[in-house]
């Protein structure tokens, strides 16, 4: 602990990429602050993934009932989408405050207002200055702006996880995970949803057959795909906005601008300082340390190679503290990152790729798995899905991938064996909870 400073530790963004180091920092007896102009807890709790899942599990649950039907049920209720707007609001706007009261409990000063760097251990906030011994910044990312006339008119992922009345026609510009996720939630509710792409692929970093079924599954309900799209403008003519392009005109209710989220290092004070940053985001080595010593950075305003996911935000700020409080010197060793597209069905995947096993096919075995026989998804009716599992020339899984209504659990399950590097033996040695969507994962291994 510093005696030359205010703080020991001075965070600016009360994200994952601050509160979950933070607070166990703190319990260290470490004098910590914490930053924020915004919601306690950033992005992720508060208008992110917990949001995006909320509204989701009620277009999830319709969907598994209208696969029943005529298997023990009867009747497809209806999405009212009011009423999922305001159940996700209760669930989701006590988040703040109980983050906050985490934080506070654990000794954490809270401070409110817009932070900016003013030396390598000042921040400087309002017209007040706090020093630290060592900053974390951990400031996210924010919805990219189109650079058209009638921007004004679009709306961003924070808007549309808060729309209280639901569009009849809402047009998607961009083909990412959050377009394609918030296409999936609009047009299960019954909205007709018109999605942009810039080019003629979605979905880039995941196996595009797979990307394809869910394309595909989006189309059944009526949600139409444009390719090769550049959006020029958008006006609103009576009721109607106009989203004018190079392939002609796209009349909507609402419009979703999707096409990214760019970190946040704008008006944070880094280069009065000399931090270095690119159109990524902060420059770091493999400690989280910037060029400047005595300042890190943590979560979706760093330039990484791994994804920029909530639950890679919690391994750097916890990383963060162990490396603080002496428990480790080493360099951040990330595990296997999985990611997923929440869409239904899902696309989820881990490790190496299959893209990268065509390009070193005397490395990799491929493993292809038919999910439709699979006799425990038989029991909701899910008659299709598929996974690839990837093996070294040990038999060891280095990687997998699967589309179907349950990608993201069968992935989880399956984790382990791909970060321990289990032989076919210790996996053969595992007994799973049965009967259970795990049980199945593991039995394909």
């Amino acid at each position: 602990m510093s005696n030359e400073f205010e703080y020991d530790v001075l965070y600016l963004g009360s994200g994952h990429g601050t509160f979950n180091g933070a607070i166990p920092l703190a319990s260290k007896g470490f004098k910590i602050g914490v930053i924020e102009d915004g919601l306690i807890g950033g992005t992720c709790p508060n208008r992110g993934c917990n949001a995006k899942i909320l509204l989701d599990m009620i277009t999830t649950t319709q969907h598994d009932v209208k696969e029943l039907q005529g298997s023990g049920l009867a009747g497809i209720p209806e999405i009212n989408w009011k009423d999922n707007v305001e159940h996700k609001d209760e669930v989701i706007q006590p988040l703040p405050e109980a983050i906050g009261n985490m934080m506070t409990n654990a000794g954490i000063d809270l401070i409110y207002g817009k932070g900016k760097l003013v030396d390598d251990h000042s921040i400087k906030v309002g017209n007040k200055e706090y020093s630290a011994d060592k900053i974390v910044i951990a400031t996210g990312a924010h919805y990219r702006k189109l650079d058209i006339s009638g921007n004004e008119l679009t709306h961003d992922g924070t808007d549309f996880l808060s729309l209280k009345n639901q569009p009849e026609r809402m047009t998607v510009i961009g083909s990412g995970y959050i377009a394609l996720e918030f296409a999936n939630i609009a047009a299960a509710s019954g909205t007709k949803v018109t999605v942009l792409m810039h080019h003629d692929v979605a979905l880039r970093k995941f196996y595009q057959p797979f990307v394809k079924v869910v394309l595909n599954k989006l189309a059944e309900l009526d949600v139409k795909f444009v390719t090769n799209v550049n959006p020029q403008s958008i006006e609103k003519i009576d009721d109607d906005l106009i989203v004018k392009t190079n392939q002609g005109d796209f009349k909507a209710d609402w419009v979703l601008n999707a096409t990214g989220r760019p970190a946040n290092v704008e008006g944070i004070g880094l280069d009065e300082v000399g931090v270095k940053y690119n159109h990524q985001g902060i420059e770091v080595n493999d400690h989280l340390q910037t060029n400047i010593p005595s300042i890190y950075a943590a979560g979706d305003v760093l330039d990484k190679k791994v994804g920029k996911l909530t639950p890679t935000a919690i391994f750097e700020s916890e990383y963060l503290t162990d490396l603080f409080s002496g428990v480790t010197d080493k360099s951040i060793d990330y595990p296997a990152v999985p990611s997923a597209v929440f869409t239904t069905p899902r696309i989820a995947q881990v490790g190496i790729s299959v893209d990268e096993d065509e390009t070193n096919s005397n490395k990799y075995t491929i493993k292809d798995v038919d999910l439709a026989t699979d006799w425990f998804r038989m029991t909701k009716n899910e008659n299709e899905g598929t996974s690839k599992l990837i093996y070294d020339n040990h038999g060891v899984l280095v990687g997998a991938t699967e589309v179907s209504d349950q990608a993201e659990d069968s992935i989880s399950t399956i984790l382990p064996a791909i970060e321990y590097q289990l032989t076919p033996k210790q996996i053969k040695h595992m007994i799973s909870l049965f009967p259970t969507i795990g049980s199945e994962s593991w039995s394909k291994l």
